[in-house]
């Protein structure tokens, strides 16, 4: 996450000190996350993905893509499972985010199939 952090910091043009203002923490903070010696909080990883349009995904587990481009609400749905509680809820998304067009396709007819018993 390390390295996902800082392209964010550097596709926004910033530096440390001001990439730290805009997510509340400081630039040692920053300069922490981006060598490995501290993990960002769930706060800290929410921000930047608020900040800067990033994808939940993405951030944490280098899932692509990298900015998100949904609506809104279902955007903010997600993040709140994203930052919840709930693991088996976020692992699911992760897997769900992995499946290429066929895997989805298998899924859709699996669904079907049980919808309709």
């Amino acid at each position: 996450m390390k390295e996902r952090v800082k392209i964010v910091r550097m596709n926004a043009g910033m530096n440390q000190a001001e990439f730290g203002k805009k997510i509340s923490i400081s630039r040692s903070a920053v300069w922490k996350i981006e060598n490995g010696e501290n993990t960002p909080s769930e706060q800290t990883i929410r921000l930047i993905c608020k900040e800067f349009n990033v994808s939940y995904l993405w951030l944490t587990d280098g899932i692509e893509p990298m900015y998100t481009e949904f609506d809104t609400d279902s955007m903010a749905r997600i993040d709140y499972i994203m930052t919840g509680e709930n693991e088996f809820a976020k692992n699911l998304f992760r897997e769900f985010a992995k499946l290429d067009d066929s895997e989805w396709t298998v899924l859709e007819k699996l669904i079907k199939n049980i919808a309709n018993g």
